[in-house]
Order: C-alpha cells, then sequence, then structure tokens
C-alpha cells in the first residue's frame, strides 16, 4: 500500500511540475513552487525528488512514457499516419506541448540539466524520421534524400508547436502537417 501511494505522489508531483514549467519556465520553477502546488512542504517534496534536475529528469522521461503507451511503439517504428495522429494527440494536450517547448528552448544553453536529454532525443528523432522517410524514398521530392529531410520534418514539426501554442485559433499544426507531408510528396491517410 505504502508503495503504491509513493508512487501516486511521484505521479501528481511530476504532474504539478509540468504545469508549472510550462507556466514559468524551467529556471522560473522552483522545488517550492511545485511542492505548494501538490500540497507539500519543499522538504516533503525532496524525499521523492531530492533536486530540482531530479524532477526535471523525470518529467521529460514521463512525457516519452505517456506517448509510448499512447502509441505502443518508439519513433524508429512509426509510420507516417501514426505521427500524424501524434500530431493531432498533441493537438489534445496544450500544456503538454507548451511544457516540452519550453525546455527544448531552454536547453540550448550550456549549462542546461535538460540538454544532454534533448541532445540525444533530437538524434534519436532524427534516426526515426530518416527510417520513416526512407520508407517513402520513391515519393520523395526528385534529389532529397531521408537523411536531409528528417531535420526539416522536425523543424516543420517544433515550429507548428510552437506557432500554435501562440496562436490555436490561427494555426492548425494537425493540418499544417499533413499539409507538409503532401509537398513531400507523401500522402497520409
Amino acid at each position: 500500500m505504502t508503495r503504491a501511494r509513493g508512487a501516486d505522489r511521484r505521479a501528481s508531483i511530476v504532474r504539478a511540475a509540468f504545469e508549472v514549467i510550462a507556466e514559468r519556465g524551467y529556471r522560473g520553477t522552483s522545488l517550492a513552487a511545485v511542492a505548494d502546488r501538490v500540497g507539500l512542504t519543499q522538504q516533503g517534496l525532496m524525499h521523492y525528488f531530492p533536486t530540482k534536475e531530479d524532477l526535471l529528469t523525470a518529467v521529460l522521461e514521463t512525457r516519452d512514457e505517456w506517448d509510448l503507451l499512447h502509441f505502443g511503439h518508439a519513433e524508429s517504428s512509426m509510420t507516417v499516419n501514426q505521427l500524424a495522429d501524434l500530431v493531432d494527440y498533441n493537438a489534445t494536450r496544450p500544456g503538454i506541448v507548451q511544457t516540452y517547448t519550453v525546455l527544448s528552448a531552454d536547453s540550448v544553453t550550456e549549462d542546461h540539466p535538460a540538454r544532454g536529454y534533448f541532445h540525444d532525443r533530437y538524434e534519436r528523432v532524427r534516426a526515426g524520421m530518416t527510417q520513416m522517410l526512407e520508407r517513402h524514398r520513391d515519393e520523395l521530392p526528385p534529389g532529397t534524400t531521408p537523411e536531409q529531410l528528417a531535420p526539416i520534418a522536425i523543424a516543420v514539426l517544433d515550429g507548428l508547436q510552437l506557432q500554435w501554442l501562440l496562436d490555436r485559433s490561427e494555426v492548425d499544426m494537425s493540418a499544417g502537417f499533413r499539409t507538409f507531408l503532401t509537398l513531400l510528396g507523401i500522402k497520409p491517410d
């Protein structure tokens, strides 16, 4: 019973951290603010997450786990339609998208604790995107390769997320991504 209660408490802390990071950014987030959000003291929170970096790691890992649970596969095995579905899914969870966007942008600074995570994640995502596009090589614009197009596709996804966060009434990231696929010559379902 105690272990389950501890897991529930950890999960509620991570959810609260998502919210606070989305509102304030990583640097503006304190353990005290997260603790307050879940009704704990800072010392009580530190029983579960001894440092802010430990909490950040849990937030990032949890986001990846949610995607894996929802879609049941890794980036490397995604199909174009599954990726389009992931974009649709992200449109239903603006707080998660905002947290990810804020953290990924913050991580470009040298001393950011998530820099390594995002470096490794983008490396994996580029490899997965390259594999996905390889399955459509014959449909791609002449003179292009999956390796060339993978970082561009990721930039489109990230850029659409950012624009959508700034103006959801004007930017439809799901339709925008499907339009991009069409421009590549790929016809999603």
